[in-house]
């Protein structure tokens, strides 16, 4: 007899939600997390006064209280947790700078946003009402695709459109560079310019927070965490922290278990990687690694990671200008500029500007906020620095980051209590992800669903894969992934 039923490896996002799924649904599911903490990007960390959220600026997908098809009463209700997690609403999307040239604040309501885009820009009312409509008509049947409708029953708008890039269908609909970049910013969240990024993968995004809204949590992401590894633990799931997987074990007919750091090695018939590809596969032993998986890991590229400043600042966001909590501060509009800057120490082009006070999620003392500033950025450029010039890199470009933030907030660093700087190297060391990649791999069209498909396939029998690195990144795809390759294990082994 195994030592469990399924074993899963790390306790990201996704890793959390298998692993709840499991145990709540009686099978003996062994977690294990390298970190002393739960959460992988979803945790936070003290500095002084503050607690700064680590990665999550806004998640999509909760919904409002009976909203179908929304996390709130699909996956958290089925998880438990819908009564032990406090979410905070955002009534923006965001904020969209260009200095001198914009400065415009989406609601998130699909009407109320048609209301400000045609005031700053007359004349695009009816263009804005059938681009909007295009996203809900692609997103509604591409979710149909995924979920196995036959190709004859679709409507045609998804294959004329789903593969599209961005951009050209932003030229398609309008003609303002300027109105282009204020529909287009959340590009971002997909690390992927307008050029290159799909427009599918864009819709279902731009859908997920126009029509769930975007929410954060009291106590940050870390809560929903914790929330999630309790359910898991009152179920009777076992975890083990500070563990690190070194091998996974495997015969011919496929993997039995794990070996530990500590040369310790515990069995069971499945195993649940949270891990990234690279590192699964390279951890598997005694197996001749399939073809299919050799020729998908080759032609396949790691994603951008990021550059980030977490800041306790001794000031009110009111005080410091804020009115937004997410803000996106560009120089212009040329995109594929600001994301080729993403490979050098040129100066920041662009910044994502998130206040944690304007919708307060607790972090901040009395009259201080809580802000974050994050730019795409490969660790390429990181590897290339000696040890002894690390220090002044990081900062010198981190420099670089707050000057773009004094487009909002003028005098911002005579407010600065604590501060603490991330680089790709950072994340790459807390997340174990080859170059620190924040959204698994480049995040193309080649890249998504309709050509690979790791989540339902690892072509090693008792392998699962769940993760950014099996799909599309981001918070609410990762949390949905995970339960739903559990579901799909439970499903296999009641067969």
């Amino acid at each position: 007899m195994s030592d469990y039923d399924v074993i899963v490896i790390g306790a990201g996002n996704a890793g959390l939600t298998a692993a709840a799924t499991l145990q709540r649904a009686g099978t003996r599911t062994l977690l294990l997390e390298r970190h002393n903490v739960p959460g992988g990007c979803g945790t936070s960390f003290r500095r002084g006064r503050f607690e700064f959220e680590v990665a999550l600026h806004q998640l999509s997908g909760v919904g409002v209280q009976g909203q179908p098809a929304s996390l709130r009463e699909g996956l958290f209700t089925e998880l438990g947790i819908v009564d032990r997690v406090e979410f905070v609403q955002e009534q923006e999307l965001y904020r969209a700078i260009i200095p001198g040239r914009l400065d415009v604040t989406l609601p998130a309501d699909w009407g109320a946003a048609v209301e400000v885009l045609e005031a700053r820009f007359p004349g695009n009312r009816t263009r804005l009402q059938q681009f909007f409509e295009l996203v809900k008509k692609v997103t509604f049947w591409q979710l149909a695709a995924m979920r196995g409708m036959h190709a004859e029953k679709i409507e045609p708008v998804l294959f004329a459109y789903g593969l599209r890039p961005l951009k050209d269908v932003l030229d398609e609909y309008f003609v303002d560079e300027l109105l282009k970049f204020a529909l287009g910013i959340y590009w971002g969240y997909l690390g992927q310019p307008p050029s290159k990024l799909c427009f599918q993968d864009f819709a279902i995004m731009l859908f997920a927070y126009f029509e769930f809204k975007p929410w954060h949590i009291r106590g940050g992401s870390q809560a929903m965490s914790t929330a999630i590894l309790d359910v898991f633990i009152q179920a009777g799931g076992t975890v083990l922290f500070n563990t690190e997987v070194t091998a996974i074990l495997a015969s011919e007919k496929g993997v039995h278990g794990v070996r530990l750091e500590d040369g310790n090695e515990v069995t069971a018939s499945d195993v649940i990687s949270n891990a990234s590809l690279p590192t699964t596969y390279g951890m598997v032993e005694n197996y001749d690694m399939p073809t299919a998986v050799r020729d998908d890991l080759s032609t396949r590229l790691v994603g951008v990671s990021a550059f980030v400043l977490h800041m306790g600042l001794d000031t009110t966001p009111a005080e410091l200008g804020f009115t937004t909590s997410t803000n996106f501060v560009n120089l212009d509009t040329d995109d594929d500029r600001t994301f080729a800057a993403a490979r050098s120490f040129k100066p920041a082009r662009g910044v994502a500007v998130s206040s944690y006070d304007v919708a307060p999620i607790g972090f901040s003392p009395a009259g201080a906020t809580h802000i974050s500033l994050m730019s795409l950025h490969y660790a390429d450029a990181w590897n290339k620095v000696r040890p002894d010039e690390y220090s002044r890199v990081k900062f010198a470009y981190a420099e670089t980051l707050l000057n773009m933030c004094e487009y909002i907030t003028p005098g911002i660093r005579d407010s600065i209590e604590e501060i603490d700087v991330a680089t790709p190297l950072t994340v790459m060391r807390y997340l174990g992800h080859p170059g620190g990649s924040i959204y698994g791999y480049e995040q193309d069209r080649t890249d998504g669903w309709l050509f690979r498909d790791n989540e339902r396939e690892s072509h090693i029998p008792g392998l699962h894969l769940v993760g950014a690195w099996t799909g599309i990144g981001g918070f609410q795809p990762t949390l949905a992934a995970g339960a739903r390759v559990a579901q799909n294990l439970l499903c296999m082994k009641s067969a």
